[in-house]
């Protein structure tokens, strides 16, 4: 008989998808959802015109919010998006903010708040915080230095809750002293360094010879004088 040919047949053919592939499908269909409610809420603040969120768009989402505008948490939510500008949020800013506090909508934004301050209140991080509140208030191109009535207003802001009695002082001091008219930022951060490290109000750690910003040796000889 002759020999029928034979051939063989190869597994059939699926369309099913693995569960990795279906899992990163689902992944990838909520991570574009987040991001359009994102997108959505950025849009219900922004300026047409500009398309930031500009002073008047930061002033409706903290009434939302339920905070004041100075408030230091929306200084924290600032520093969350690295915004760069002060008083305006660009979507990209405004994207990495919410992408890193995992928020979407006003309701989750105003839940995760108390643990934004936690989080900036570690010494590893306050740091790093505080570096920002200074060049987030340099306005102008160039500007390297904030006046001191800004500055006793920021040091309040940002130092005021953890070092009250030093930063009383410090306040009092720069508004009646004559020699500086601007601070940098060294001296900016020299203060912080200041309350983190010297005994006060005895000052008995003090120690002129080593690298502090001539404003705080001032500063130490004042405060001496006063408790003279």
């Amino acid at each position: 008989m002759p020999r029928t040919s034979s051939s063989k047949k190869g597994p059939a053919a699926t369309n099913s998808s693995s569960p990795v592939d279906l899992f990163r499908s689902a992944t990838g269909k909520a991570a574009s959802k987040e991001l359009e409610r994102i997108d959505q809420l950025f849009y219900s603040y922004a300026d047409n015109s500009s398309g930031m969120i500009d002073p008047e768009g930061i002033e409706s989402l903290c009434s939302d919010l339920e905070v004041d505008h100075t408030d230091v948490r929306i200084l924290m939510l600032a520093w969350k998006m690295q915004a760069e500008k002060q008083g305006y949020f660009t979507l990209d800013e405004w994207r990495r903010g919410h992408k890193a506090l995992r928020t979407d909508t006003i309701l989750k934004l105003k839940k995760v708040l108390p643990d934004l301050e936690k989080e900036v209140r570690r010494p590893s991080t306050f740091v790093d915080f505080y570096a920002y509140a200074f060049r987030y208030c340099l306005t102008e191109e160039k500007q390297k230095s904030i006046d001191i009535e800004s500055i006793c207003v920021l040091l309040d802001l940002v130092l005021g809750y953890q070092y009250g009695p030093q930063v009383g002082y410090l306040i009092q001091y720069l508004k009646t002293q004559t020699d500086y008219k601007v601070i940098n930022m060294d001296q900016w951060m020299g203060f912080y360094r200041f309350c983190t490290e010297i005994s006060f109000p005895d000052l008995s750690n003090y120690d002129p010879d080593l690298a502090w910003p001539w404003i705080l040796d001032n500063f130490v000889d004042w405060m001496r004088a006063k408790q003279a």
